[in-house]
């Protein structure tokens, strides 16, 4: 079924995976509403997940999002290549994007993931829900057992780190920061490795 799935995702441009993605994010957004609606009260109980005037947001989604890039990048140097392949996906994504393009790109991804996962499914089902629903959904590590751990593992601690702080903005922005220093990565590697047209 993997080996079905990852030919036809090499079948695509790194155009149609992009818009696809986009497409996916509107979708998550779409069912944060539509789930938002029937399971908190009042618009206002959503609006409290955020909390501009607690700067201790910026503290802790920095530091979560720099353990997860140690770790991640200590893991891609040591585990053998087949066990962190994810089929080129990644780089299809993100390779041939702008920088402007990789920053927004990366907040939106982390801005729709973050509102459904934490903000609606965690906040009502909790953390165990969320984290399993979470790495379910990115499918295409179900095949990688070592891929699959990771996203597991940072799922759950980006919830440990919600049920913390209790404000949506961290876990938002240790999202948004792990996916852009490796999307960033990613660019990086395309332009020095001279594929840049």
């Amino acid at each position: 079924m993997f080996k079905k799935q990852n030919e036809l995702i090499n079948q695509l441009t790194d155009k149609q995976i992009v818009q696809n993605l986009y497409f996916t994010q509107f979708l998550l957004i779409c069912v944060s509403i539509i789930f938002g609606f029937f399971l908190f009260d009042h618009v206002q109980d959503f609006f409290g997940l955020f909390h501009f005037r607690d700067i201790d947001f910026i503290l802790y989604g920095v530091g979560t999002a720099l353990l997860v890039i140690i770790v991640d990048f200590s893991v891609f140097k040591l585990a053998p290549k087949d066990l962190v392949d994810d089929g080129g996906i990644n780089e299809k994504i993100f390779e041939k994007r702008s920088i402007p393009h990789i920053f927004f790109l990366t907040a939106v991804i982390a801005v729709s993931e973050e509102i459904l996962f934490r903000g609606v499914i965690q906040t009502h089902l909790g953390l165990w829900v969320a984290s399993i629903i979470f790495a379910i959904l990115h499918f295409r590590y179900l095949s990688k057992w070592l891929l699959f751990l990771m996203v597991i593992s940072i799922s759950i601690l980006l919830g440990y780190v919600y049920e913390l702080t209790a404000n949506l903005f961290t876990t938002i922005l240790a999202h948004y920061l792990i996916d852009l220093v490796f999307a960033i990565q990613i660019r990086w590697q395309y332009v020095r490795g001279g594929k840049n047209k």
